[in-house]
């Protein structure tokens, strides 16, 4: 899936947007770092934050730690939006790739549903230094629904 195309996922839960919604503002780490939710489409999610420099690392770019953790939410809040209103999500496995350094004056991220599934969910996540609109990062993730143990969104 490029950053241009869009899927055709129905949700399982008509009220999924203020499902993701309501659990990305409970999502603390997420304030802490200035990452903001801008999109929430069925199976697709996007992230914006702006450069701190707070957050880099020793060349000033963009740490990849914080990169991966925009990388791995966006993964998550696609795979959640399709997901049944009584699942949770939980992430069991990623990759990143790192690809140019992590400099703009704000970050982009696009997730992605590639594979829906009823316990295990694949997806895809791009991050893009703007306003370039270079491709930086890349994350493959793999997700699983979770019920009945006390985890909400």
């Amino acid at each position: 899936m490029t950053q241009t195309q869009n899927n055709s996922f129905q949700p399982q839960d008509e009220h999924f947007r203020a499902r993701v919604q309501t659990s990305f503002a409970r999502q603390r780490v997420m304030q802490t770092l200035g990452i903001n939710l801008t999109r929430i489409e069925p199976g697709l999610i996007e992230l914006y934050f702006p450069y701190q420099i707070e957050l880099t690392q020793q060349h000033g770019f963009r740490h990849a730690g914080i990169m991966t953790t925009a990388l791995d939410n966006a993964c998550g809040y696609a795979a959640f939006s399709l997901m049944p209103s009584d699942a949770a999500v939980l992430t069991i496995e990623f990759k990143s790739n790192f690809l140019a350094p992590a400099q703009g004056e704000q970050f982009r991220i696009l997730g992605h549903v590639i594979k829906p599934g009823r316990t295990i969910t694949v997806c895809q996540a791009e991050a893009f230094a703007e306003p370039s609109g270079q491709l930086i990062a890349t994350m493959s993730c793999t997700l699983m629904a979770v019920f009945e143990r006390g985890l909400t969104g």
